[in-house]
């Protein structure tokens, strides 16, 4: 079974800075971070590929890393220069190698307010 733990949200103001953690078992691949804002579609923010390349959303590009503890299945995504349009509900995603199903974490609150 995937068990998937996130960390990290939180309020911060414009500006500021965040760390979020993901890690997953089971044997899923824990790939990275979509984000979700009232009224809107869930969307891609940073995610490392199993085997691919680092694929990070245009509107965080500069601002936002990914980075990725392969021992310990953990993804970390440093966010700086927080903008109020980053307020989301931040969502972490792991894929099963084995037939690439999806897991989706409980989800983390970012607000970005002053």
């Amino acid at each position: 079974q995937v068990h998937i733990v996130e960390s990290g949200g939180g309020l911060v103001q414009p500006g500021g800075s965040l760390r979020l953690s993901c890690s997953s078992s089971g044997g899923a691949y824990t790939e990275g971070w979509y984000r979700q804002a009232p009224g809107k579609q869930r969307e891609l923010v940073a995610i490392i590929p199993n085997g691919g390349f680092i694929k990070t959303a245009s509107p965080v590009l500069g601002r936002f890393t990914i980075s990725r503890d392969s021992a310990k299945n953990t993804v970390y995504l440093q966010m700086n220069s927080l903008k109020p349009e980053d307020t989301a509900v931040y969502y972490c995603k792991a894929v099963s190698p084995a037939n690439g199903g999806e897991y989706w974490g409980q989800g983390t609150q970012v607000t970005v307010s002053s």
